[in-house]
């Protein structure tokens, strides 16, 4: 049995097949990019920021609790290192957030106490 790709090597094979949704953008082709995708990522916050304001004027966006919000943050942060693009904090940074989440803190427990 006779085949038109018998001639082809594994590297155009592979060069063949489609890319992968989520492979970097590097290794992506622009032909794979199409609609929302494609659009300048400007545009894609705008018209995500216009969704999510409406999906909380009608009562039905996910409002995160303290734990799944804890968890999400666990998860980018533990991705982030290990990709290599995580923040470094330097001492002053650290200390300027931390200040600052103790200030709010405190205010919260002064607004409470206030009733």
């Amino acid at each position: 049995m006779s085949h038109d790709n018998d001639d082809v090597t594994p590297a155009q094979a592979a060069s063949a097949q489609p890319q992968h949704a989520h492979a970097p953008a590097s290794v992506r082709t622009l032909k794979s990019r199409r609609g929302f995708a494609a659009m300048d990522p400007n545009k894609q916050k705008e018209i995500a920021s216009l969704g999510g304001r409406a999906a909380h004027e009608k009562g039905t966006a996910h409002e995160w609790s303290s734990g799944e919000a804890r968890t999400a943050g666990s998860k980018g942060g533990k991705v982030a290192h290990a990709k290599g693009t995580a923040h470094e904090w330097s001492s002053e940074e650290a200390r300027m957030a931390g200040r600052k989440g103790g200030e709010a803190a405190h205010k919260v427990r002064q607004q409470g106490n206030a009733h």
